[in-house]
């Protein structure tokens, strides 16, 4: 089969616009005429600080990003943030609890000091009373032997901080059989009273969940007590209007992060002093401060990758004068008749996940026809092949079909998807 045979919907590596992938070729072989392929130029040269720079500015202009926030551009996807996330957040939280310790005594005033033995007593007491982290599961994969996303995040902060610090605020599972389809309402979240962050998943893509809106809990009230909100926007990237693997080819992983975050407005606690509190000290890589400082080249950093996503943000901004509103239109467009297309055949496709949840970006489904799951997926899925629908086997651990929605999916693909719904429904 030739490329345009094919409608990939696969969740990740996810598809990417030919024309993006026939520039990326070009640029990969001779770019801008320099007899050197993007890949062999020096991470370092003005040609790829040009092309990191850009890129970041195109993605501030897309999605409305303010000034008031930086852009990382780091390496590990989404499961490396897991570890950077608390390593900076408890970090940032315990240098702060000590300058604020240091006040309260009156530390510095009138040559009043304290040693050092005393200051870590007690400001390891106020980390061992105070620093809580929540976490916001609702998604995961079944068995747990190897979870994802938002149950992955909390386990990996409770193996590097220890289970004392980590709450889990909310357990989508606890309201949905044991379960993963549902996001329990805020009235029920066990917020700690004053955590160091709280982390969501905007998009489960294995549980094909979707968060519908910021939660009204967590919006920003001005006070020194607002928790820092960490979302996880891995395959919604792009696709909507945010509160502040859409993007390009894997190797790359952006943070937005507030200014306030970085110094010289917030520092990191010393690892000196993260050592003698038994507290983890982040990877230099991992670390925020380090890679704001350097512009996000600390160490070598894939350009290509940069390049490949700036020109999905190029594409984007032509394609959308209206920037991320206009493709958060097509977005919803195509989710709404896939699902409008599943409903009308209940006794042919059940949905997996509650309506009120249903992810625009991974359509998660179960062929039911004829009684036997098994059988009627194997059919669907190699018909679905014949046609040149590809990519569309669920998640290994939990089985099923998973139509990944992304925004390079065109909507001729998802209206030929939507046709051999209705004629697989129908035989």
């Amino acid at each position: 089969m030739k490329r345009q045979d094919i409608s990939y919907f696969g969740a990740g590596p996810a598809s990417l616009p030919s024309d993006v992938l026939a520039t990326a070729a070009a640029a990969l072989q001779n770019y801008d005429n320099t007899g050197l392929g993007l890949a062999e130029h020096s991470h370092r040269s003005e040609l790829a600080t040009n092309i990191l720079n850009t890129m970041k500015a195109d993605l501030a202009t897309f999605l409305g990003i303010p000034p008031s926030h930086d852009v990382l551009i780091m390496q590990g996807g989404g499961s490396a943030q897991f570890d950077a996330t608390v390593y900076n957040v408890s970090s940032i939280w315990i240098e702060k609890r000590r300058q604020k310790m240091l006040k309260e005594l009156g530390i510095g005033v009138d040559g009043k000091e304290i040693g050092d033995v005393d200051m870590l007593k007690e400001l390891r007491q106020r980390v061992e009373s105070e620093l809580q982290l929540d976490y916001l599961v609702t998604g995961s994969k079944v068995p747990l032997v190897d979870p994802k996303w938002s149950l992955k995040a909390s386990q990996e902060a409770a193996r590097l901080l220890g289970p004392e610090y980590v709450n889990i605020a909310a357990d989508a599972r606890k309201i949905n059989d044991g379960k993963f389809g549902k996001i329990p309402d805020e009235s029920t979240w066990k917020l700690s009273s004053r955590p160091a962050m709280v982390y969501l998943c905007e998009n489960e893509t294995v549980d094909g969940v979707e968060w519908n809106g910021f939660p009204k809990v967590l919006e920003p009230t001005g006070s020194d007590d607002d928790p820092i909100v960490i979302g996880d926007f891995s395959s919604t990237i792009l696709s909507r209007r945010i509160p502040i693997e859409n993007l390009g080819s894997t190797g790359i992983t952006v943070v937005i992060i507030k200014k306030s975050l970085l110094p010289p407005n917030s520092s990191p606690c010393s690892p000196t002093i993260l050592r003698k509190l038994g507290m983890p000290v982040p990877p230099t890589v991992l670390d925020y401060s380090v890679t704001a400082k350097n512009n996000s080249l600390y160490n070598t950093l894939s350009i290509f990758d940069v390049y490949i996503a700036g020109q999905v943000l190029k594409k984007s901004l032509a394609t959308f004068p209206d920037k991320v509103d206009g493709q958060q239109l097509v977005a919803e467009r195509k989710a709404k008749i896939l699902y409008e297309t599943l409903d009308t055949y209940p006794e042919v496709y059940k949905v997996v996940p509650d309506k009120s949840v249903r992810s625009r970006m991974n359509v998660c489904f179960r062929v039911t026809k004829g009684g036997n799951i098994d059988e009627a997926e194997k059919a669907f899925l190699k018909g679905a092949t014949q046609r040149g629908l590809t990519g569309l086997k669920g998640h290994r651990s939990v089985g099923g079909i998973r139509a990944s929605n992304y925004n390079a999916i065109p909507e001729s693909s998802v209206e030929k998807l939507v046709a051999y719904l209705k004629e697989f429904a129908a035989a």
